[in-house]
């Protein structure tokens, strides 16, 4: 029998992250181990209700919730004009900005993690996000380090940079998008690495502000769209958990005014995505159009549309169990954060990426490029190119040829119980 350990999960403040955590303690926990979350005040109760504990970690200012709630919201629209912008002109403004709130949450834990982890007194701390948390590293027990974005967070100069959202071939691009980010994060890095320095840890090289854990790295890629490297990844360090999809609430498709029986699209942009209401309201008018039926996920902004006329062969709402919901549409359009993006292979479902940030730059080129759906503008679009695009999704033979081999490759490896299985070895 499994000796019963304390595992710490200290995700980002982030949906995506915290949820693919979720699936993987819910694997730990079926092994006999107990499983605590450390969060962020703003995700209180997120993980309590999947039957977790919480413990509470400050990574900004002490904030009431309103006012942590209208920061993030002015934080969104003050950005929706830069989400039209490519990933090189973001450099500039949403990334920048984004290292600095970033940097700012490992200096705040610095403030609280050191007792938090002293009276959990885990036997292993598991961390997803993007940069160092000195006190999880110095508290001498194992570390690991899961990685839920794209793949490409763990850099090599054969792949596209993180963020950069180039195609595989693109070395030129490759190039342009490091350089213009070195020197825009310079200073952010620098003040870092101060940081760093002062916790008694080594700086890092300019534009890295993580380490690979010398324990166990996850990697929550799947193998089918994963990058060639120059410098292969150690099999005994990095491991590819082909997604990481948790049980969620089981859900079954309404009924709707129109298209009865038409396929079924599911459209989700993320908190992020959900805060573009006139862009959401404009997709509507277009889908209304269309021989389909659509669940479309609204986020907090649910109310925004208490005037607006929904077509009837769409619904919303602000929340969906996504895992239970993807298994049953036809197609996903969703914003290429990586939770969707597995979710969709897992599945066997083809999405159309509409990228806003981050590493949906990346997901959607990679989505298109190993043709396991389409990649389009968030906005830059006519209803004509949005009704082709679907159409290719739900009719195209090589796409869902190609999407079954995905799923099968990837429901076979089952990578909550792996990554659930390496930990465990771990603790051993």
């Amino acid at each position: 029998m499994t000796e019963r350990k304390t595992i710490a999960f200290f995700p980002e403040g982030a949906f995506g992250p915290a949820l693919n955590s979720v699936g993987i303690a819910q694997a730990c926990t079926a092994l006999g181990h107990r499983c605590v979350f450390l969060r962020d005040p703003g995700f209180a109760g997120v993980f309590e209700g999947y039957g977790f504990e919480e413990r509470e970690v400050n990574l900004s200012e002490p904030m009431a919730p309103e006012e942590m709630a209208r920061y993030w919201s002015d934080f969104i629209n003050g950005h929706i004009p830069n989400f039209n912008k490519t990933p090189y002109e973001q450099i500039d403004n949403y990334v920048k900005e984004c290292w600095e709130a970033i940097v700012d949450t490992s200096k705040w834990a610095e403030k609280d993690l050191p007792r938090v982890l002293g009276e959990l007194a885990p036997d292993l701390i598991c961390i997803d996000n993007v940069v160092l948390f000195p006190a999880a590293k110095r508290f001498g027990v194992p570390w690991v380090r899961i990685i839920s974005c794209s793949e490409n967070e763990i850099a090599d100069p054969d792949i596209p940079p993180h963020l950069s959202g180039c195609g595989e071939h693109d070395r030129e691009g490759f190039e342009r998008y490091r350089n213009r980010f070195n020197e825009v994060i310079k200073p952010i890095h620098d003040d870092f690495n101060a940081f760093l320095e002062a916790c008694g840890e080594a700086p890092y090289a300019i534009g890295e502000f993580f380490e690979a854990s010398p324990h166990l790295n996850l990697l929550l890629y799947p193998e089918p769209v994963k990058y060639r490297r120059r410098h292969a990844l150690d099999e005994r360090r990095f491991q590819y958990l082909e997604g990481c999809v948790r049980k969620d609430d089981p859900y079954e498709i309404p009924t709707f005014e129109t298209n009865d029986g038409k396929p079924v699209i599911y459209l989700s942009f993320g908190s992020l995505g959900s805060g573009d209401t006139a862009l959401l309201k404009r997709m509507f008018t277009t889908l209304g159009k269309l021989p389909c039926r659509v669940l479309a996920n609204v986020g907090d902004y649910e109310a925004e549309y208490a005037d607006f006329d929904l077509p009837g062969n769409v619904k919303i709402a602000s929340w969906y169990p996504q895992p239970s919901v993807i298994p049953q549409v036809d197609a996903v359009i969703h914003h290429g954060g990586n939770n969707s993006f597995t979710e969709c292979l897992y599945f066997g479902k083809p999405a159309l990426i509409m990228p806003y940030v981050w590493d949906g730059h990346d997901n959607a080129t990679r989505v298109q490029e190993t043709n396991h759906g389409l990649k389009m503008h968030r906005a830059d679009w006519r209803d004509e190119e949005l009704a082709a695009a679907l159409d290719t999704l739900i009719n195209d033979r090589s796409m869902h040829e190609k999407l079954a081999a995905t799923s099968a490759h990837m429901q076979s490896r089952d990578g909550t119980r792996k990554a659930a299985s390496l930990l465990d070895g771990l603790l051993k």
